[in-house]
């Protein structure tokens, strides 16, 4: 018994954190909104904002979220992500995370 659960718990962890993770497909499709301050792949093209490719998936949930919430404020984000829901943020950040 305690061989299986120590088995299983391996499964478990994975399949919990795969359920959380954002869709990277619905993630790109809702990107196109960032692109042009952002750009295409997530890297921008100005150095007034910042790159999110490659940036981790927890990171970017927590910021835009903080943007859309109002605990981090920002006159050309706020309006960005008001609409967003936290399914929508799920997906880009799972997106730009594994750019």
């Amino acid at each position: 018994m305690k061989l299986f659960l120590i088995t299983l718990l391996p499964v478990l962890i994975f399949a919990s954190a795969s359920a959380l993770a954002g869709d990277v497909q619905a993630g790109k499709v809702k990107s196109a909104m960032c692109a042009s301050c952002h750009g295409v792949n997530g890297i921008s093209m100005s150095p007034l904002w910042p790159n999110l490719a490659g940036q981790k998936e927890q990171y970017l949930i927590k910021q835009i979220k903080a943007f859309r919430d109002g605990t981090r404020q920002d006159p050309m984000m706020a309006p960005m992500v008001a609409a967003l829901s936290d399914t929508d943020i799920e997906n880009l950040a799972a997106y730009y995370s594994a750019q």
